[in-house]
């Protein structure tokens, strides 16, 4: 049975003055997914998530999300288009003089017919539902842990109920026992969700416990896309010293144990 495409990004290329990040990258993301994204430093992770978000006009290429051309659509059709997905930055880029649930609230306010009391009642599910205590609603950012401002940054992607959810470093900062935490959060909420995730991550047992696929970047585009099994078939440099490396044993171990019983 084929598989939704829900992101389609073709011949993409992007750049800051002379400095190209990507050129002629090309990916395909499909429908309820957990796609991670690596790659080393400067092959500019992060900026594809936020190329493909709307966040950041690429040079060249083509990107279509949901079956909408993101570059040709309207200013409306863009509007529409963007409520059908959720981001969540790193350290959950918060506005500091809001509550966690006025955060939460932001993207609902552009709702037409919304008001404030359901208002309240749904921004109060969404932090239910990123594992936070009722109570954490009326704290302000600066008064929550690092990675309870991570949990509200993604009930605020969560506020419109999306088909596909952004992550930028989800685990990024937390304690390994914090991070298996929010990567159990992630598998459990895109199954009972049916979420699409688009995951920028360097946490190789975030890959291991949370994604269908990873994509690599390197040279400038996806150099490959596969399930953690098959990347350790790779034969590239940089491939082979990620998934064969030191930090990595564990989560290698974890996948021959897996192939052995399958």
């Amino acid at each position: 049975m084929a598989r939704e495409t829900v992101i389609e990004l073709r011949g993409l290329r992007t750049q800051f003055g002379r400095h190209v990040v990507h050129d002629d990258l090309d990916l395909d993301v499909y429908r309820g997914e957990v796609l991670g994204v690596v790659g080393g430093s400067g092959t500019g992770k992060s900026v594809l998530l936020r190329a493909i978000s709307g966040l950041l006009r690429p040079a060249a290429g083509q990107i279509r999300v949901l079956g909408v051309d993101v570059l040709a659509a309207g200013e409306q059709e863009r509007r529409d288009l963007e409520r059908r997905w959720g981001v969540m930055f790193q350290d959950g880029a918060l506005f500091s003089a809001l509550t966690v649930r006025e955060n939460v609230e932001v993207p609902m306010r552009a709702v037409p017919g919304l008001d404030g009391p359901t208002r309240r009642a749904l921004a109060d599910l969404k932090v239910s539902m990123s594992g936070l205590p009722y109570k954490a609603g009326d704290n302000y950012p600066s008064e929550l842990s690092g990675g309870m401002r991570k949990r509200a940054g993604l009930a605020r992607a969560l506020a419109l109920d999306p088909e596909i959810v952004f992550l930028d470093e989800p685990t990024a900062g937390l304690d390994p026992i914090g991070a298996a935490a929010f990567d159990r959060l992630i598998s459990d909420l895109s199954h009972s969700m049916g979420l699409t995730v688009f995951l920028v991550t360097h946490d190789l047992d975030t890959l291991h416990a949370t994604c269908d696929r990873i994509a690599v970047l390197a040279e400038r585009r996806v150099l490959v896309t596969g399930t953690m099994r098959e990347m350790l078939d790779v034969d590239h440099p940089w491939v082979k010293e990620y998934f064969h490396g030191p930090r990595a044993r564990a989560a290698q171990a974890d996948v021959q144990a897996a192939a052995a019983e399958s």
